[in-house]
């Protein structure tokens, strides 16, 4: 049985930790540092925007490396958890737990740009299907988000194994798409650019994304996709910085290092 908006609540759940072997303190990495814009704080800033999501609360791995999220959260006020730092799922159905939300809306505490102009109309499509999880794959890599039950979250960390507890955290469904009621959300293919990237795994990323800041500080933290496409197409040097992450990129090293291997 379907149910309305007003018997639901919708967070953000940011799974946050300092660890990366490429790049070390991702989400606290600045975006500009004259203003000490981080990529964490413009995710929240922007979601704050959107009426639909009720708070973000932070998912903090444990561990001292870590201890910086907390004083944040502390600071900005902020509701928080900690948990294992590779059972990133628990992490998110504690967040869920903590303010007894019914949902949970992700993205990768490494990504600043959220499509937050698309968020209200996932969010009324999952309420009205009443599907177990949306999701908004086909778009810029770290620029899709997902909305899942958090009852769907328990139910995959019950029956998925380490695989999907990771940071993989929609795993378990995707696998097991019978098992659940799972939709897609689609926008204009104009946003399904397979050759750029918009999210921060490597140090190229981290160039890349503070330029595409700097270029629209004005409308921070709501800057919106078309806007950036259009300003990666007239910077190609922007581009092939990350090429060899895309999907694209990693394809063609695929195929390249399997021919090298023949």
């Amino acid at each position: 049985m379907s149910t309305s908006a007003k018997d639901r609540k919708l967070i953000t759940a940011l799974a946050v930790r300092n660890q990366g072997s490429r790049l070390y303190g991702k989400p606290f990495q600045n975006l500009h540092i004259e203003s000490s814009k981080t990529i964490l704080s413009n995710i929240i800033e922007c979601l704050d925007t959107v009426d639909c999501i009720d708070q973000t609360v932070l998912g903090i791995a444990e561990g001292v490396d870590n201890i910086s999220f907390i004083n944040y959260a502390k600071k900005k006020e902020l509701q928080f958890v900690e948990g294992d730092e590779i059972d990133v799922l628990s992490r998110l159905i504690a967040c869920g737990e903590k303010v007894n939300a019914t949902d949970i809306f992700r993205v990768t505490s490494e990504s600043p740009f959220p499509s937050y102009n698309f968020i209200e109309q996932a969010w009324d499509q999952h309420v009205k299907t009443d599907c177990d999880a949306t999701f908004y794959d086909d778009v810029v890599d770290g620029c899709g988000f997902e909305i899942i039950k958090l009852e769907a979250l328990k139910k995959s960390h019950n029956n998925g194994d380490s695989r999907h507890r990771s940071e993989l955290c929609t795993l378990y469904m995707r696998e097991n798409a019978t098992d659940f009621n799972l939709i897609k959300f689609n926008s204009s293919k104009c946003y399904s650019r397979k050759d750029l990237r918009l999210t921060v795994d490597n140090p190229e990323d981290l160039i890349l994304c503070k330029a595409v800041y700097k270029n629209f500080i004005d409308l921070a933290p709501k800057i919106p996709l078309d806007k950036i496409i259009e300003f990666l197409d007239m910077n190609p040097d922007l581009i092939s910085l990350t090429k060899p992450f895309t999907e694209i990129g990693y394809e063609s090293m695929y195929i390249w290092n399997e021919n090298e291997k023949n």
